[in-house]
Protein backbone atom coordinates (compact mmCIF):
# COMPACT_ATOMS: atom_id res chain seq x y z
CA UNK A 1 0.00 0.00 0.00
CA UNK A 2 1.04 3.37 -0.87
CA UNK A 3 1.27 6.51 1.47
CA UNK A 4 -0.83 8.44 -0.41
CA UNK A 5 -3.00 8.56 -3.57
CA UNK A 6 -0.55 10.79 -5.33
CA UNK A 7 2.00 8.47 -4.69
CA UNK A 8 -0.07 5.52 -6.11
CA UNK A 9 -0.65 6.91 -8.74
CA UNK A 10 2.70 7.71 -9.64
CA UNK A 11 3.21 4.33 -8.78
CA UNK A 12 0.88 3.25 -11.41
CA UNK A 13 2.65 5.22 -13.88
CA UNK A 14 5.80 4.00 -13.23
CA UNK A 15 4.78 0.33 -13.17
CA UNK A 16 2.50 0.56 -16.25
CA UNK A 17 4.97 2.43 -18.47
CA UNK A 18 7.59 -0.09 -17.94
CA UNK A 19 5.17 -3.11 -18.35
CA UNK A 20 3.78 -2.01 -21.61
CA UNK A 21 6.23 -3.42 -24.10
CA UNK A 22 5.80 -6.87 -22.87
CA UNK A 23 2.27 -6.61 -20.45
CA UNK A 24 0.83 -9.18 -23.72
CA UNK A 25 3.20 -11.91 -23.28
CA UNK A 26 3.45 -11.93 -19.66
CA UNK A 27 -0.91 -11.81 -19.20
CA UNK A 28 -1.31 -14.14 -22.40
CA UNK A 29 -2.93 -11.37 -23.78
CA UNK A 30 -3.63 -11.70 -28.09
CA UNK A 31 -6.65 -10.11 -30.30
CA UNK A 32 -7.44 -13.27 -31.77
CA UNK A 33 -10.51 -15.64 -31.29
CA UNK A 34 -9.37 -17.33 -28.09
CA UNK A 35 -9.53 -13.52 -26.22
CA UNK A 36 -12.37 -12.22 -28.75
CA UNK A 37 -14.20 -14.82 -26.92
CA UNK A 38 -12.92 -14.47 -23.14
CA UNK A 39 -13.74 -10.82 -23.35
CA UNK A 40 -17.06 -10.95 -24.75
CA UNK A 41 -18.17 -13.88 -22.60
CA UNK A 42 -17.11 -11.63 -19.57
CA UNK A 43 -19.02 -8.69 -21.43
CA UNK A 44 -22.14 -10.54 -21.13
CA UNK A 45 -22.13 -11.88 -17.60
CA UNK A 46 -21.41 -9.01 -16.22
CA UNK A 47 -23.77 -6.90 -17.94
CA UNK A 48 -26.59 -9.18 -17.24
CA UNK A 49 -28.76 -7.22 -19.47
CA UNK A 50 -30.19 -6.80 -23.31
CA UNK A 51 -28.24 -4.42 -25.36
CA UNK A 52 -28.67 -2.71 -28.22
CA UNK A 53 -25.62 -3.61 -30.09
CA UNK A 54 -23.16 -2.23 -31.55
CA UNK A 55 -23.27 1.14 -29.51
CA UNK A 56 -21.70 4.16 -31.36
CA UNK A 57 -19.05 5.32 -29.03
CA UNK A 58 -17.37 3.20 -26.14
CA UNK A 59 -14.80 4.37 -23.71
CA UNK A 60 -12.62 1.88 -21.97
CA UNK A 61 -11.07 2.65 -18.34
CA UNK A 62 -7.77 2.04 -17.35
CA UNK A 63 -7.22 0.33 -20.68
CA UNK A 64 -3.66 -0.63 -20.46
CA UNK A 65 -3.01 -2.46 -24.05
CA UNK A 66 -6.58 -2.58 -25.19
CA UNK A 67 -7.48 -6.01 -24.15
CA UNK A 68 -10.75 -5.37 -23.31
CA UNK A 69 -12.23 -3.05 -25.97
CA UNK A 70 -10.13 -4.06 -28.57
CA UNK A 71 -11.46 -7.42 -28.19
CA UNK A 72 -14.84 -6.46 -27.65
CA UNK A 73 -14.79 -4.00 -30.75
CA UNK A 74 -13.81 -7.17 -32.93
CA UNK A 75 -16.53 -8.78 -30.85
CA UNK A 76 -19.17 -6.33 -32.10
CA UNK A 77 -19.83 -4.38 -28.93
CA UNK A 78 -19.17 -0.73 -30.50
CA UNK A 79 -18.13 0.84 -33.65
CA UNK A 80 -16.11 3.17 -32.29
CA UNK A 81 -13.90 3.46 -29.33
CA UNK A 82 -11.67 5.55 -26.80
CA UNK A 83 -8.86 4.04 -24.61
CA UNK A 84 -8.06 5.62 -21.65
CA UNK A 85 -5.55 5.04 -19.33
CA UNK A 86 -3.05 6.62 -16.50
CA UNK A 87 0.06 5.31 -18.49
CA UNK A 88 1.39 7.07 -21.77
CA UNK A 89 3.46 3.74 -22.49
CA UNK A 90 0.01 1.52 -22.64
CA UNK A 91 -2.13 4.25 -24.60
CA UNK A 92 0.80 4.31 -26.93
CA UNK A 93 0.88 0.43 -27.28
CA UNK A 94 -3.30 0.46 -27.24
CA UNK A 95 -3.75 2.72 -30.41
CA UNK A 96 -0.94 0.68 -32.42
CA UNK A 97 -2.79 -2.40 -31.92
CA UNK A 98 -5.92 -1.11 -32.60
CA UNK A 99 -4.43 0.08 -36.00
CA UNK A 100 -3.01 -2.85 -36.71
CA UNK A 101 -6.64 -4.38 -35.91
CA UNK A 102 -8.34 -1.80 -38.59
CA UNK A 103 -10.13 -0.52 -35.68
CA UNK A 104 -11.63 3.54 -34.90
CA UNK A 105 -9.76 4.25 -31.98
CA UNK A 106 -8.27 7.13 -30.55
CA UNK A 107 -6.22 7.51 -27.31
CA UNK A 108 -6.57 9.25 -24.32
CA UNK A 109 -3.77 9.80 -21.11
CA UNK A 110 -5.88 10.75 -18.39
CA UNK A 111 -6.85 9.78 -14.31
CA UNK A 112 -9.36 7.92 -13.96
CA UNK A 113 -10.59 10.01 -11.14
CA UNK A 114 -10.81 13.18 -13.22
CA UNK A 115 -11.10 12.00 -17.15
CA UNK A 116 -10.65 14.50 -19.84
CA UNK A 117 -13.66 12.89 -21.73
CA UNK A 118 -16.45 15.43 -22.70
CA UNK A 119 -20.28 14.76 -20.13
CA UNK A 120 -22.41 12.89 -21.77
CA UNK A 121 -20.19 11.43 -25.00
CA UNK A 122 -20.20 7.92 -25.26
CA UNK A 123 -23.04 5.04 -24.59
CA UNK A 124 -20.94 2.60 -23.03
CA UNK A 125 -17.98 2.64 -20.65
CA UNK A 126 -15.87 -0.64 -19.92
CA UNK A 127 -13.03 -1.12 -18.33
CA UNK A 128 -11.49 -4.41 -16.69
CA UNK A 129 -9.10 -5.31 -13.53
CA UNK A 130 -8.97 -1.33 -13.23
CA UNK A 131 -11.21 -0.10 -10.11
CA UNK A 132 -8.24 -1.58 -7.75
CA UNK A 133 -5.81 0.45 -9.07
CA UNK A 134 -7.64 3.36 -8.21
CA UNK A 135 -7.25 5.66 -5.14
CA UNK A 136 -10.85 6.76 -4.88
CA UNK A 137 -13.10 4.05 -6.51
CA UNK A 138 -16.51 5.84 -6.03
CA UNK A 139 -14.92 9.47 -7.44
CA UNK A 140 -13.84 7.47 -10.48
CA UNK A 141 -17.29 5.79 -10.96
CA UNK A 142 -19.05 9.45 -10.63
CA UNK A 143 -16.84 10.37 -13.90
CA UNK A 144 -17.63 6.96 -15.56
CA UNK A 145 -21.12 8.37 -15.10
CA UNK A 146 -20.71 11.93 -15.69
CA UNK A 147 -19.25 10.57 -19.50
CA UNK A 148 -21.88 8.28 -20.01
CA UNK A 149 -25.16 9.52 -21.89
CA UNK A 150 -28.75 8.78 -20.22
CA UNK A 151 -29.09 5.34 -20.23
CA UNK A 152 -25.73 4.60 -20.94
CA UNK A 153 -24.47 1.08 -19.55
CA UNK A 154 -21.23 0.41 -17.69
CA UNK A 155 -19.40 -2.78 -17.63
CA UNK A 156 -16.47 -3.51 -15.60
CA UNK A 157 -15.19 -6.63 -15.22
CA UNK A 158 -12.34 -8.69 -13.47
CA UNK A 159 -11.62 -7.04 -10.17
CA UNK A 160 -10.49 -9.02 -7.59
CA UNK A 161 -12.26 -10.07 -4.20
CA UNK A 162 -11.23 -9.26 -0.48
CA UNK A 163 -11.21 -13.55 -0.08
CA UNK A 164 -10.26 -15.02 -3.70
CA UNK A 165 -7.14 -12.43 -3.38
CA UNK A 166 -6.07 -13.81 -0.13
CA UNK A 167 -6.09 -16.95 -1.05
CA UNK A 168 -4.18 -16.54 -4.91
CA UNK A 169 -2.00 -14.23 -3.68
CA UNK A 170 -0.55 -17.55 -0.91
CA UNK A 171 -1.05 -20.31 -3.61
CA UNK A 172 1.19 -17.91 -5.67
CA UNK A 173 3.84 -17.26 -3.20
CA UNK A 174 4.13 -20.77 -2.54
CA UNK A 175 4.58 -21.45 -5.58
CA UNK A 176 6.81 -19.48 -6.25
CA UNK A 177 8.95 -19.99 -3.60
CA UNK A 178 9.23 -23.59 -4.36
CA UNK A 179 9.69 -23.79 -8.40
CA UNK A 180 12.42 -20.95 -8.10
CA UNK A 181 14.23 -23.45 -5.36
CA UNK A 182 13.79 -26.81 -6.89
CA UNK A 183 14.77 -25.50 -10.31
CA UNK A 184 18.11 -24.29 -8.86
CA UNK A 185 19.01 -28.20 -8.13
CA UNK A 186 21.75 -29.84 -10.39
CA UNK A 187 19.21 -31.86 -12.34
CA UNK A 188 16.78 -29.60 -13.53
CA UNK A 189 19.11 -25.89 -13.41
CA UNK A 190 20.41 -26.41 -17.28
CA UNK A 191 16.94 -26.95 -18.70
CA UNK A 192 14.61 -25.30 -16.29
CA UNK A 193 16.31 -22.72 -14.10
CA UNK A 194 15.82 -18.60 -15.04
CA UNK A 195 19.13 -17.31 -14.51
CA UNK A 196 19.16 -15.54 -10.84
CA UNK A 197 19.07 -11.89 -12.50
CA UNK A 198 15.77 -12.89 -14.04
CA UNK A 199 14.52 -14.10 -11.04
CA UNK A 200 15.49 -10.90 -8.85
CA UNK A 201 13.87 -8.85 -12.19
CA UNK A 202 10.36 -10.78 -11.63
CA UNK A 203 10.32 -10.18 -8.26
CA UNK A 204 11.22 -6.53 -8.46
CA UNK A 205 8.01 -6.23 -10.77
CA UNK A 206 5.64 -8.75 -8.36
CA UNK A 207 6.94 -6.36 -5.59
CA UNK A 208 6.08 -3.27 -7.50
CA UNK A 209 2.52 -5.02 -8.73
CA UNK A 210 1.38 -5.12 -5.40
CA UNK A 211 2.66 -1.44 -4.63
CA UNK A 212 -0.30 -0.29 -7.75
CA UNK A 213 -3.09 -3.09 -6.11
CA UNK A 214 -4.85 -0.56 -4.27
CA UNK A 215 -7.87 -2.69 -3.15
CA UNK A 216 -10.04 -5.85 -2.95
CA UNK A 217 -13.73 -5.74 -3.05
CA UNK A 218 -16.85 -7.32 -1.62
CA UNK A 219 -19.07 -7.65 -4.00
CA UNK A 220 -21.79 -6.33 -2.16
CA UNK A 221 -19.88 -2.91 -1.01
CA UNK A 222 -18.55 -2.54 -4.72
CA UNK A 223 -22.29 -2.52 -5.71
CA UNK A 224 -23.06 0.16 -2.93
CA UNK A 225 -20.17 2.41 -3.95
CA UNK A 226 -21.83 2.54 -7.24
CA UNK A 227 -25.18 3.21 -6.22
CA UNK A 228 -23.44 6.23 -3.93
CA UNK A 229 -22.05 7.46 -7.31
CA UNK A 230 -25.64 7.72 -8.81
CA UNK A 231 -25.66 4.72 -10.90
CA UNK A 232 -29.22 2.30 -11.09
CA UNK A 233 -29.95 -1.05 -12.03
CA UNK A 234 -26.71 -2.24 -10.19
CA UNK A 235 -25.28 -5.83 -10.77
CA UNK A 236 -22.51 -7.80 -9.74
CA UNK A 237 -21.22 -10.91 -10.73
CA UNK A 238 -18.71 -13.58 -9.57
CA UNK A 239 -16.03 -16.05 -11.72
CA UNK A 240 -13.50 -17.97 -11.08
CA UNK A 241 -13.43 -19.80 -8.01
CA UNK A 242 -11.54 -23.11 -8.27
CA UNK A 243 -10.08 -21.53 -11.81
CA UNK A 244 -8.45 -19.25 -9.62
CA UNK A 245 -6.80 -22.02 -7.46
CA UNK A 246 -5.15 -23.47 -10.50
CA UNK A 247 -5.00 -20.40 -12.96
CA UNK A 248 -2.79 -18.42 -10.35
CA UNK A 249 0.00 -21.13 -9.02
CA UNK A 250 0.27 -22.38 -13.11
CA UNK A 251 0.77 -18.27 -13.99
CA UNK A 252 3.78 -18.20 -11.15
CA UNK A 253 5.53 -21.47 -12.38
CA UNK A 254 4.98 -19.97 -15.59
CA UNK A 255 7.17 -17.03 -14.80
CA UNK A 256 9.35 -19.03 -12.56
CA UNK A 257 10.48 -21.44 -15.13
CA UNK A 258 12.98 -20.41 -17.82
CA UNK A 259 11.12 -19.02 -21.27
CA UNK A 260 10.51 -21.41 -23.40
CA UNK A 261 11.02 -24.70 -21.34
CA UNK A 262 7.38 -25.64 -21.11
CA UNK A 263 6.55 -25.88 -24.98
CA UNK A 264 3.23 -25.52 -26.67
CA UNK A 265 1.75 -28.66 -25.11
CA UNK A 266 2.11 -27.33 -21.46
CA UNK A 267 0.29 -23.68 -22.89
CA UNK A 268 -2.99 -26.08 -23.97
CA UNK A 269 -3.07 -28.09 -21.14
CA UNK A 270 -3.12 -24.73 -19.02
CA UNK A 271 -5.52 -22.93 -20.72
CA UNK A 272 -8.34 -26.00 -21.21
CA UNK A 273 -8.14 -26.97 -17.72
CA UNK A 274 -8.60 -22.95 -16.39
CA UNK A 275 -11.28 -23.34 -19.33
CA UNK A 276 -13.36 -26.69 -17.88
CA UNK A 277 -12.76 -25.51 -14.27
CA UNK A 278 -13.83 -22.13 -15.32
CA UNK A 279 -17.10 -23.69 -16.73
CA UNK A 280 -17.38 -25.68 -13.60
CA UNK A 281 -17.54 -22.77 -11.14
CA UNK A 282 -19.91 -20.84 -13.28
CA UNK A 283 -22.58 -23.41 -13.96
CA UNK A 284 -22.37 -25.67 -10.92
CA UNK A 285 -20.25 -24.01 -7.92
CA UNK A 286 -21.71 -20.97 -8.59
CA UNK A 287 -24.97 -21.99 -7.53
CA UNK A 288 -23.79 -23.02 -3.88
CA UNK A 289 -20.20 -21.29 -3.03
CA UNK A 290 -21.46 -18.06 -1.79
CA UNK A 291 -20.11 -14.98 -4.32
CA UNK A 292 -17.14 -13.49 -1.86
CA UNK A 293 -15.26 -16.66 -2.05
CA UNK A 294 -14.95 -16.27 -5.84
CA UNK A 295 -11.37 -14.22 -7.27
CA UNK A 296 -13.14 -12.04 -9.43
CA UNK A 297 -16.14 -9.65 -9.29
CA UNK A 298 -17.62 -7.70 -11.85
CA UNK A 299 -20.61 -4.84 -11.85
CA UNK A 300 -22.30 -3.18 -14.21
CA UNK A 301 -25.13 -0.59 -14.33
CA UNK A 302 -26.79 2.37 -15.67
CA UNK A 303 -26.98 6.09 -16.37
CA UNK A 304 -30.12 7.79 -14.98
Amino acid sequence: MTDSPSSAKVANVTYHDWEAETYDAKWSISFDDRCIDYARHAFDSASGRELSLPVHRAVEIGAGTGFFLLNLMQSGVARAGVVTDISSGMVRTALRQAHELGLDVVGVVGDGESLPITTESCDLVVGHAVLHHIPDVERAMIEVLRILRPGGVFVITGEPTQRGDYVARRLSSLTWWLTSRVTQSLVLRDRWARPPQELAESSEAATLESVVDLHTFDPDELARTCLRAGAVDVRTHTSEFTASWFGWPVRTFEAAVKPGALGFGWSMFAYRTWQRLARLDESVLARVVPDELFYNVSVSGVKP
